[in-house]
């Protein structure tokens, strides 16, 4: 199958991660790839941005930013289309941008299938955490895309529903969690008695993540603290470690490559997801259960699609300050209960096909039904 993958990422970070892989899978799976993105994108590091974008940042601020997203979709609109004329793809693959119309205006004009991967409902975030100026805009632009696509695919239960308040069919939606690749994460070896029990956390860190609260009781535990990545929290919570004295029992990698990161989680004995949003698919839970981590998490919707409580994770309630420190503090504790649960979140990671290959599997698969039912409903085209 011939797959024309579309996006408008801009940085080498978590979303570059889900493009990178689901594309690698695709190809590992028989199928042709051609991908339409920022020429820019090729430019920035991992973790980082290109300068040319990073300039246009400062220079464009506010409404005039917006703005600029919006014209890209001229050039963005016309790569598109000549691929989708020279490549002659089955269907279109497009990551979902705010701003982002490329995809859909060539499937509302050109009949193209179009397969829209959503991770969240973008103008709602940017409104409360990016500063969106052009609110009401932004969220119809955004729904027009949604409506656009011939399957939409959340990456979560909760955000499909999200989907369906905004108009798209659920008949259309199909949700795809996040994934991992399964054979870069060895088998975990045991904890040794005379080892201190390793916490960690792997992924951007923002102050809202809450490991502020998590450095804070550290004083008090006999454990150590190791946080891959970087952000705009981290240099706050290192100066917090240095003022409470335990500078010697956090770790901060900074920012490390993708490959590298299985060799650092699977270093973890207790993994840790503080706070997340209402209606992610986090991308480091995938790398917790393919470490055989005993994971600590918070009991809302969108974590139980994949995790359940005393099976294959210890999940708190994030409304109680207190509860995520109780579920780490009993499995500092157990060790039969840390291997048990790590071994659990291993074997569902498994069973379910939580890896890259099985979504492009499945997407594939959609794809074809889809393209087989065109067919079959007009026989001469």
């Amino acid at each position: 199958m011939k797959i024309l993958y579309s996006h408008r990422i801009q940085s080498h970070d978590g979303q570059s991660v889900h493009v990178e892989e689901l594309i690698r899978a695709f190809r590992a799976n028989g199928h042709e790839v051609m991908v339409v993105g920022p020429s820019f994108y090729d430019q920035s590091s991992f973790g980082g941005e290109s300068k040319a974008v990073a300039i246009l940042r400062r220079l464009l601020p506010g409404v005039l930013g917006e703005l600029a997203e919006l014209a890209y979709n001229i050039p963005a609109w016309w790569r598109l289309r000549r691929a989708w004329r020279t490549f002659q793809p089955d269907f279109i693959y497009e990551r979902c941008n705010l701003y982002f119309l490329a995809g859909s205006l060539l499937a509302r004009f050109s009949g193209a299938i179009l397969f829209l991967e959503v991770n969240s409902p973008l103008a709602r975030e940017r409104a409360k955490f990016g500063n969106l100026r052009l609110t009401r805009l932004a969220a119809a632009l955004e729904r027009y895309t949604w409506r656009s696509a011939s399957r939409i695919l959340p990456v979560t239960h909760v955000l499909g529903n999200i989907l369906i308040e905004g108009g798209v069919a659920a008949d259309r939606i199909a949700v795809v969690p996040n994934g991992i690749v399964l054979d870069r994460f060895p088998p975990k070896a045991h904890h040794t008695k005379d080892e201190p029990v390793t916490l960690g956390f792997v992924g951007f860190i923002r102050t809202w993540h809450g490991l502020n609260t998590v450095v804070a009781e550290m004083p008090d535990q006999p454990l150590r603290l190791i946080v891959v990545g970087d952000g705009p929290a981290r240099p706050e919570l290192e100066q917090q470690a240095t003022d409470l004295g335990i500078a010697d029992k956090v770790t901060f990698t900074g920012i490390v490559p993708h490959e590298d990161v299985p060799a650092h989680v699977g270093t973890f004995d207790i993994a840790l997801q503080p706070q997340v949003t209402a209606y992610a698919s986090p991308l480091k839970i995938f790398d917790y259960m393919a470490a055989s981590c005993a994971i600590v998490a918070p009991d809302q919707p969108n974590i139980r699609e994949i995790l359940r409580h005393e099976q294959n994770a210890l999940l708190f309630d994030p409304a109680a300050p207190a509860a995520m420190w109780a579920a780490i503090r009993r499995l500092m504790l157990d060790t039969g209960l840390r291997e048990r649960l790590g071994q659990s979140a291993r074997a569902d990671l498994e069973q379910h096909q939580y890896t890259w290959l099985g979504n492009a599997e499945r997407i594939a698969g959609w794809a074809a039904d889809l393209i087989a039912a065109r067919r079959s409903a007009s026989p001469s085209r």
